[in-house]
């Protein structure tokens, strides 16, 4: 596998694993199914899994902690804090605002360690940012994790340029993540710019559309009755067949290729940058083992043109969020 850096101070595979549904909004969970995964992404190379509080929440940061001890000191794990919980909900409903106040910040950083089982967070990231905290004052106490030995590095999700910039000029931030892919191309505006300018690695999440550019679902039903993406606009019957029609030209393309739907997608996305480390889910040993070949798979500049305009810009049916997950980001 080969690796990439983030800012200055990580260096990780080009292709990670987001570990969100394993535990998370994306139906039943099997955690034998999971560990054999996690072992196994090891033994592929990948070496940067992301994870947060809120997947469980909890759940996934015991999982990886448990799975990844082993071979702690191989691998690179990022994990999130600023959501505020109410824990008598399940699953995402329990994501009932935002947090990062500086003692809320240290107060979920001192618990991810305990649930991770290590002595360092490798990457912690504000998950969302919280208008009515000072960017300044947030950074500032992730800042003293790091002088505490407690992060190495620091990181922002769902972020708008301008509050990047603020963040930067307070400690080095080193990685942005932000929803990439084909259909989702909103980073494109500014974010990716300037990241760029200031040395900041880019971690697309959802780099296969949240499972549609695979072309495995192919019906609403196709998800568990307990699956968030129903809830999801571009999930929805209105939406659903036309965007499927997009993932159909996806489809041929990649057949021409000799890859997967998935694999040309991801290939796209690990083209735009050496600075790009995208963050597939995976569950399954086969979807895993998809995703990380694509590391391999070379694209011709005019290859690159042609999956760019395979899934036209303002043609994807539908947000990528609720109106009011959407409020969260680019703040």
């Amino acid at each position: 596998m080969k690796t990439r850096k983030l800012g200055n101070e990580l260096t990780v595979s080009a292709v990670g694993l987001g570990c969100m549904g394993m535990s998370f909004a994306y139906g039943a969970k099997d955690d034998n199914e999971s560990n054999a995964t996690l072992r196994r992404a090891v033994d592929l190379g990948v070496t940067f899994f992301d994870t947060a509080e809120t997947y469980g929440p909890f759940h996934n940061e015991e999982l990886l902690g448990k799975a990844l001890k082993p071979v702690r000191d191989q691998v690179v794990i990022a994990t999130k804090f600023g959501f505020k919980l109410d824990l008598t909900k399940p699953g995402p409903a329990a994501i009932v605002g935002v947090d990062s106040r500086p003692a809320h910040v240290k107060q979920v950083a001192e618990a991810s360690l305990k649930r991770l089982d290590t002595e360092v967070i490798d990457l912690f990231y504000q998950h969302r940012v919280d208008p009515d905290v000072a960017i300044e004052d947030t950074v500032g106490a992730m800042a003293d994790l790091v002088k505490e030995g407690k992060v190495r590095a620091l990181g922002l999700s769902e972020a708008s340029s301008a509050t990047i910039r603020r963040a930067h000029a307070v400690h080095p931030i080193a990685a942005v993540q932000s929803e990439y892919s084909l259909w989702s191309r909103d980073p494109e505006d500014d974010v990716l710019a300037t990241c760029r300018e200031l040395g900041i690695g880019f971690v697309p999440y959802s780099p296969l559309g949240r499972g549609f550019l695979t072309g495995a679902i192919r019906q609403v039903d196709d998800l568990d009755a307990d699956d968030f993406r129903r809830n999801l606009p571009r999930f929805q019957a209105e939406n659903f067949d036309a965007n499927a029609a997009l993932v159909r030209a996806l489809e041929a393309l990649a057949k021409e290729k000799g890859v997967t739907a998935a694999q040309l997608a991801l290939a796209w996305v690990l083209h735009q940058g050496d600075d790009v480390v995208p963050i597939p889910g995976a569950r399954k040993l086969h979807h895993l083992e998809q995703n990380a070949a694509a590391a391999d798979i070379v694209l011709s500049t005019d290859e690159v043109e042609e999956l760019s305009n395979v899934i036209p810009l303002g043609r994807v049916a539908g947000k990528r969020y609720s109106d009011a997950s959407l409020a969260m980001t680019n703040r």
